[in-house]
């Protein structure tokens, strides 16, 4: 079959997104599908998708790409990514595909893509053959035309979601949940007929027109309604999602926002207080923390470039039990080493009723001995050039300069990392000192008037 080339420009460094219709649309869902097909050559597919309103009509338009290249799709309906991975290891099929734009404005939607046991397309491992064969256009005849089954897998996926907590030593919490009217209510639903848990849902009925704004926590003001409902309640835990529930986010019982930083601290000593020994991935851009607690739960720390695609290869390559980055992806080893958000916050849970603390007990002195920046956006016009001066600024006085990813500048007493982000035009700036919150934040200004640019 052949078409007319087109040009495409949706597709990102790890993903496909793009503004709904004049990027994406059917037709180029379609012709993705047939680029997919012609690339990795599957029998079968899992597909899926999430809430927005242009979702089911990408989503049709994908799979009928897909069945005319021959491919056999296994449906699942509305889902959360982490769904998509979860049924693409667990059924073994050939690949997986979720339609989503998780965190994006209402306007955009996108694709993740997967193939066998949940392993990545980036454009370092198919995305840019997927894109060509779409663009061109030229796609092989299939000997036949492939089927579409609905599957069932939320029972099979909740079950193995359990597996990672010891549901006899889990206290009576009362948690408040923020769905953001996207995907996770239901699995939430779901979980909560296993736990014994008090869950105050908040924004929990999926709605595509997102009346309470786009779910993307990391926006201060959509995290209002999570605080406020734990205040409200006297809840022990707040935990907020993005659309996708690829990413969960805590707050603590006082309705504070937890950076994703100490969390990844965390969840390293819920996995090594069972496997010590274990091997742990973390990202180079706030680490102290990370790296002392490892240590001192008898774990290795192993340090990798950011973006799911490096921390994934590092996991295989380490047979790593966990990775996690500050961002607040978290990946595991019994998890085909995907992220996953649903995960996080049941160890978390655990931990809590484990050691009976609250969870701003159990990352109080964390955050004293390592306060952090959080993550600073910049639009700069040349940040190859923005990062040698840095470097020419700072190297020479430093314990230790570093490229893994970005730079990362190092002294005694407080650390910086400056890197270029892989899906925007931006850089991104991330500070931490050893227990002083001053020299952090006097540090922070200094770099950031150095810098310049436009907040991103």
């Amino acid at each position: 079959m052949t078409t007319e080339a087109i040009e495409i420009a949706c597709f990102k460094a790890y993903d496909v997104r793009g503004r709904v219709p004049d990027q994406l649309n059917e037709t180029i869902a379609y012709r993705i599908g047939r680029g997919y097909a012609a690339f990795l050559k599957p029998s079968r597919v899992v597909v899926g998708h999430d809430i927005r309103n242009s979702s089911v009509a990408i989503t049709d338009a994908l799979v009928e790409g897909l069945r005319d290249s021959g491919v056999d799709v296994m449906h699942v309906g509305i889902c959360g990514t982490e769904e998509i991975y979860f049924s693409t290891f667990y059924y073994q099929t050939d690949g997986g595909i979720v339609v989503t734009a998780s965190h994006n404005p209402m306007d955009y939607n996108g694709l993740k893509m997967v193939r066998e046991q949940s392993k990545p397309i980036s454009v370092d491992s198919g995305l840019v053959d997927i894109r060509f064969n779409a663009e061109r256009g030229v796609f092989p005849e299939a000997s036949r035309r492939g089927t579409l089954t609905t599957l069932d897998h939320r029972d099979a996926y909740i079950a193995h979601l359990l597996t990672y907590v010891d549901a006899a030593q889990l206290k009576p919490l009362t948690l408040v949940v923020n769905s953001g009217n996207g995907c996770a209510g239901a699995v939430v639903d779901a979980l909560a007929k296993h736990l014994p848990f008090e869950i105050v849902r908040v924004h929990h009925e999926p709605d595509g027109d997102f009346p309470n704004g786009v779910p993307n926590p990391l926006l201060p003001e959509n995290r209002v309604s999570t605080s406020d409902a734990i205040r409200a309640s006297g809840a022990d835990l707040g935990i907020a999602f993005d659309g996708d529930f690829d990413r969960c986010f805590f707050f603590d019982d006082q309705g504070g926002f937890v950076e994703g930083y100490y969390i990844v601290g965390l969840l390293a000593e819920a996995f090594l207080g069972r496997h010590a020994g274990s091997r742990i991935v973390h990202d180079p851009r706030l680490k102290w923390n990370t790296m002392e607690l490892v240590a001192a739960n008898g774990g290795i720390a192993v340090e990798t470039k950011a973006g799911h695609a490096f921390i994934k290869e590092r996991m295989r390559n380490e047979d790593a039990i966990y990775g996690g980055e500050m961002s607040a992806h978290h990946y595991f080893r019994d998890f085909s080493y995907c992220d996953s958000g649903m995960i996080p916050w049941l160890l978390i849970v655990e931990l809590m009723s484990r050691k009976g603390s609250k969870l701003s007990e159990l990352l109080g002195s964390c955050m004293t001995r390592y306060p952090a920046s959080g993550e600073i956006n910049r639009v700069v016009d040349d940040a190859p050039a923005l990062l040698a001066d840095l470097e020419a600024r700072y190297g020479g006085n430093a314990v230790s300069v570093e490229h893994v990813d970005g730079l990362s500048v190092e002294f005694e007493q407080w650390r910086f990392n400056l890197r270029m982000s892989n899906t925007e035009p931006v850089v991104r700036l991330n500070v931490e000192s050893r227990g002083d919150i001053p020299l952090m934040r006097d540090k922070t200004a200094e770099l950031l008037g150095l810098i310049g640019g436009e907040a991103g």
